[in-house]
């Protein structure tokens, strides 16, 4: 089946890994099944949703690597793409609903419906809409509109009857009418309600899948339900398990999440959390990397997990160390070069990256390995006691070896074993300690021709204890 998905956020805040992951999902969805991919934005909270986050969470989708078919900045066939920019299309459809009876106006103050909600506690019952404005006449409610009496816009549920609604991971699941009550669809200041506007915007988009959190579970029937009023065609739903922190709550601040514009400036790359996020609760073949080709390829509905999957900061990491194995130089290049002009000449640039990226994860060690390299060293007094106990025979030939092979770490070092008498460890270990201040790094035959002559000479010197 070809999938036309969609990715609806609400732009009130950073997109967090749990809603990246959804988005990747209904990406993938798409791009396996050659369908559509459509992005859509939840703004009716105006308060919350300002025009500089909606234009981050743009940027972060971008950068995620999740371009969408249509929508924002882009148009297509179906918009607007904006939930406040399609408020005349709704009032259509409130007033199909409102013609044909399966919608009422309700004019229950907030205070009436929290005494309602009370007592129905109290007496041990499910709280829910008793439906008392359903059973006004239609003249009278007509003349409080007239006069200017606030209502909201409730969907009528039929009082009996079951809904069954098969679901792509949770399977069919059933709901009795009579437990869902009357449902608001437009509230009394005239803003779409969730429910509604949700709806209608996945059928008249074309939506035949929607992959969103578990969370979202108990909205679906009331969203059957009002398509089915309307005669609209109902998509096929697949609710995703939420993410889960380490203590096993949902995912949030307190128990470790980070916004993907917060891993981003970490300097995580896009491909690494491609990968971590796809196999988050999806069941791929093996855990080995993948390419975008086959993350798509590979992706099957079928294969989403109901098990709540727990966001782990250290298989994050080893995604992003698969990620920098993985990338080509260039594009490494790229994600390092402003963070490493202080310190790495242009021209030495890629050579460095080629050295390193063995020994680097994020951009922070990079920037240690550019210090290394290029600045002026520091030894740890372990270091500089260690490397004192080195007999200064050794760095005299050290560093008349160099001079004579400056460019060829193998021929200096085979220079230098003759001389000294040493080889393996014993030969290695002191080089490696003085000319990077660690025991492991990445291989001496790539770094030596980086580091400055004069440094490399002075880092040669013998250390007097």
């Amino acid at each position: 089946m070809i999938f036309s998905s969609r990715f609806a956020p609400s732009p009130t805040g950073y997109l967090h890994l749990g809603n990246a992951r959804t988005a990747l999902f209904a990406f993938l969805a798409a791009r396996q099944s050659g369908g559509r991919f459509v992005l859509r934005l939840e703004d009716t909270d105006q308060a919350r949703s300002p025009e500089e986050l909606a234009a981050a969470l743009l940027d972060d989708l971008r950068w995620l690597g999740l371009d969408w078919d249509e929508g924002p900045e882009r148009g297509g066939p179906y918009g607007p793409y904006a939930q406040m920019e399609r408020l005349p299309i709704y009032a259509e459809y409130y007033q199909r609903l409102l013609d044909s009876g399966a919608a009422y106006p309700c004019f229950c103050s907030s205070e009436e419906l929290q005494a309602e909600r009370e007592a129905q506690r109290q007496a041990g019952k499910a709280p829910r809409y008793s439906g008392r404005c359903r059973a006004l006449p239609a003249q009278q409610a007509q003349e409080r509109l007239a006069a200017g009496e606030a209502a909201s816009l409730r969907f009528a549920v039929a009082q009996q009857g079951v809904l069954r609604v098969d679901d792509l991971v949770w399977g069919e699941r059933s709901y009795a009418l009579a437990d869902l009550g009357d449902f608001i669809i437009r509230r009394s200041d005239g803003s779409p309600a969730f429910f509604f506007a949700n709806a209608l915007d996945d059928a008249l988009m074309a939506i035949n899948l929607v992959i969103r959190g578990e969370d979202h579970l108990t909205n679906t029937p009331r969203q059957i339900l009002i398509l089915q009023a309307l005669g609209l065609p109902v998509p096929k739903y697949a609710h995703l398990p939420l993410l889960q922190g380490s203590d096993g709550q949902p995912l949030s601040k307190r128990n470790g999440a980070a916004s993907l514009r917060d891993l981003r400036a970490q300097g995580f790359l896009p491909a690494a959390l491609r990968n971590y996020l796809g196999q988050l609760g999806h069941h791929y073949p093996d855990s080995q990397w993948r390419d975008d080709e086959r993350l798509v390829a590979e992706f099957s509905l079928s294969q989403i997990g109901r098990a709540p999957a727990h966001y782990d900061p250290t298989q994050l990491l080893f995604w992003q160390e698969q990620a920098v194995q993985h990338s080509d130089i260039a594009t490494l290049v790229a994600w390092l070069r402003d963070l490493l002009a202080e310190w790495v000449p242009a021209e030495a640039l890629s050579n460095f990256v080629a050295a390193v990226r063995n020994n680097i994860r994020l951009p922070a060690d990079a920037v240690d390995w550019a210090k290394r390299c290029f600045a002026p060293l520091p030894l740890p007094d372990d270091v500089r006691a260690e490397l004192s106990a080195i007999p200064a025979t050794f760095w005299e030939a050290a560093r008349s070896s160099y001079e004579e092979e400056p460019q060829d770490f193998r021929a200096w070092s085979k220079r230098l074993g003759e001389r000294s008498g040493l080889k393996g460890r014993a030969l290695f270990h002191p080089l490696r300690l003085a000319l990077t201040g660690q025991a492991q790094g990445p291989e001496l035959a790539q770094l030596l021709p980086l580091i400055p002559r004069a440094e490399v000479l002075r880092r040669l010197t013998p250390i007097s204890s």
